[in-house]
Formats: C-alpha cells, sequence, structure tokens
C-alpha cells in the first residue's frame, strides 16, 4: 500500500495519532499536476460546528479533506496542519516549522464509505439544525468528477425530509447532480450558493488557479433556479483593495442578478498565518504596493475591524435595493443593514 511520507528529513518523527495517522495509512489513488489523492478512512462525516464566529450553520460535511483550486486566499490551508503535524525546527529555540500551505492544494484526501457514514449519524441532527456541505473544501472540485463522494452524499440526503441544507462550491459541476438536487429541495429546505469573488476573468484567473470561470458559476446558478433549485451567489472573500471597489461590487451584483439569483451576499477577507504565508507572496508578485499594508492589518489578528464589514454590508445592501435582489431570510443568505453604502470602501478605514 502506499502512503505519504512521514517526515523523512526528521531523525526521530513524532507517533502520529488521530486524522494524522489515518492519513499517513492513505492509499495512493492518483497523481496528476502536482497533485496526489489519497484514501483517508473517516470515523466521522458529519462534524458539529465549534467556532466563536456566528456561522449560520449547525453541521459541517466535507467529502475532501484538502482542495486542488487552489485559491490563494483560502482560509482553510490551517486544515491539513491536523494531517501534516508541524515539523520540529532545530534552529529556533525548539519551535515548530510553519506549515507549508501548498500541501492543502497538492494532497487531496477522499474520504471512505461517506454515505453509509452519513445514514448513521443523521439521528444526531435536530429538527432546525443545518447542515452545511463545503466548508472547508469544495465539494465540486476535480476530485469529485472521478470519486463521486459528493453525489454519494446527496444520494443518501435525498432518502429524507424535513431538513434545511445548504452546498457552497465554486464548481459548475454541481449542475451534474440538478436532479438529485431538485429530488432534495422537494422535501427539505435548500440552498446551493455559488462563491464569486470577482466577474473580471483574469483576476479569478490569479486567485483561483483552478476553479471554473465566473461566468461559469453564474451560469450554474442561472441553470439551478430554472430546474427548481434555489440558488444564490456569495462574494467571498472580498480582498480589501483588489476586489472592494464599489464599481467592481456592483458589476457583480448586476451579473448575479442577469444570471437571476435568489440572493448575493458578502464577507471580507480573514486571513490566518498559514493561509498568509500563501496569500502575502501572491501579493508581492502581483500587488506589491499593498503588501506593507496588509502586514500591518493582519499581522495581529485574522479578521478585520467590524467597521470594514459593516460598511461592506451597507454597500452590499444598496446594490441589492438597486438591482432587485431579494433576500431569502435563512440563515445561509445573510441579512444586512438597508443603509445606503459609503461611496468609497477601503482597507485603511
Amino acid at each position: 500500500m502506499a502512503s505519504l511520507p512521514l517526515l523523512p528529513d526528521c531523525p526521530s518523527p513524532p507517533r502520529l495519532l488521530g486524522i494524522a495517522r489515518l492519513a499517513a495509512e492513505g492509499e495512493a489513488l492518483h497523481e496528476g499536476h502536482a497533485v496526489e489523492y489519497f484514501t483517508l478512512e473517516s470515523r466521522s462525516l458529519l462534524s458539529r460546528v465549534v467556532s466563536r464566529r456566528q456561522l449560520p450553520f449547525t453541521w459541517a460535511i466535507n467529502p475532501y479533506r484538502g482542495c486542488e483550486f487552489a485559491c490563494k486566499y483560502c482560509f482553510a490551508r490551517y486544515t491539513h496542519e491536523f494531517i501534516f503535524p508541524p515539523k520540529p525546527n532545530p534552529g529556533s529555540a525548539g519551535d515548530p516549522e510553519p506549515c507549508d500551505g501548498l500541501e492543502f492544494e497538492r494532497k487531496i484526501f477522499v474520504k471512505q464509505r461517506a454515505a453509509e457514514l452519513l445514514r448513521h449519524e443523521l439521528k444526531k441532527v435536530k429538527r432546525g439544525e443545518e447542515i452545511a456541505i463545503g466548508t472547508a473544501t469544495d465539494p465540486y472540485q476535480p476530485a469529485e468528477q472521478r470519486y463521486e463522494v459528493t453525489r454519494a452524499i446527496l444520494e443518501e440526503l435525498a432518502r429524507h425530509k424535513g431538513m434545511e441544507l445548504g452546498i457552497v462550491t465554486k464548481s459548475n459541476l454541481v449542475l451534474r447532480d440538478a436532479e438529485i438536487l431538485r429530488k432534495i429541495a422537494a422535501n427539505n429546505r435548500l440552498f446551493v450558493n455559488l462563491t464569486v469573488t470577482t466577474v473580471d476573468v483574469a483576476l479569478a484567473r490569479k486567485l483561483e488557479p483552478r476553479a471554473p470561470r465566473p461566468d461559469l458559476r453564474l451560469e450554474a446558478v442561472r441553470k439551478l433556479n430554472l430546474a427548481g433549485v434555489d440558488a444564490g451567489v456569495i462574494c467571498a472573500p472580498v480582498l480589501p483593495e483588489i476586489t472592494d471597489h464599489p464599481r467592481d461590487l456592483e458589476a457583480l451584483v448586476k451579473a448575479a442578478r442577469d444570471a437571476g439569483t435568489k440572493y448575493v451576499f458578502a464577507n471580507p477577507l480573514f486571513l490566518k498565518p498559514c493561509s498568509a504565508a500563501v496569500f502575502l507572496p501572491f501579493l508581492e508578485e502581483h500587488f506589491p504596493a499593498l503588501v506593507p499594508r496588509y502586514r500591518e492589518r493582519y499581522q495581529q489578528k485574522a479578521f478585520l475591524p467590524r467597521s470594514y464589514g459593516e460598511r461592506l454590508s451597507q454597500l452590499m445592501a444598496a446594490l441589492r435595493k438597486k438591482y432587485g435582489i431579494g433576500e431569502q431570510h435563512g440563515r445561509f443568505s445573510r441579512r444586512t443593514h438597508p443603509a445606503l453604502a459609503d461611496a468609497q470602501l477601503t482597507l485603511f478605514r
């Protein structure tokens, strides 16, 4: 059985436990362009959300660990730290080396027995508790074309009634499952959220190198709604001074309206250290003037000040009103303040 190497440059590798041990035992499935796929023998599929952030769902399902889309800003890169524990660093008084954020997009773990696990675990979900699919890794990333873990999960969910479900993806591959999604929606409350950070194709290619183009995602929104599946747009993350200019957000909202979106909302960038290790070099290459400002704002905290989020919410509310986009009042689509936004939205206010 092929397995991942266990820190070959470390003379005494630590004993691996839990998810790290299971990942190390994974069998290599396929290797593509600097991407490897491994099995992951999961003990559980349904995860209760424990976070200080006010997240709009109670349970999360991620069919894969790691994501091949390689979005430069991805917050979830830190999750691979559970699989690849930090290495000891002899030259820094025992402090571990920082995680390699690129492992997240290069080593993809495919969860095994997903539908079987979910069948038993759904008993834990109480009425009114919402389940989100794709909170950390995209359920329709390229691995799904081959391994169909997400489809197996949807087939199991289609057997149940009275649930509240949400899917988050950047991929138009979701259209493959339009029929089964329609069946789920007939007996459950379901929202499919397509993430669109910008309608600028050239910028999207830089930010999200392997994700489908924004126009393909918007077309997926249109087709899902025509198929009877409620679908909307998430603009997240909004990148200060890169994608947060009012004219750019207005272009996105207008495109979402033209695609027949049920709703559109936005969330600002938050940047954990493992993600910053990938995002800041990206800034140095493409937006060097912004590097000092990002370092200043994100060096001590992963989140921007609340005032930034409030101005962003106000701007989005004004744009929704201008383009006649109603809000779906569920926790998968956020309520925002209806006041008119400031004329400018910048990182430094």
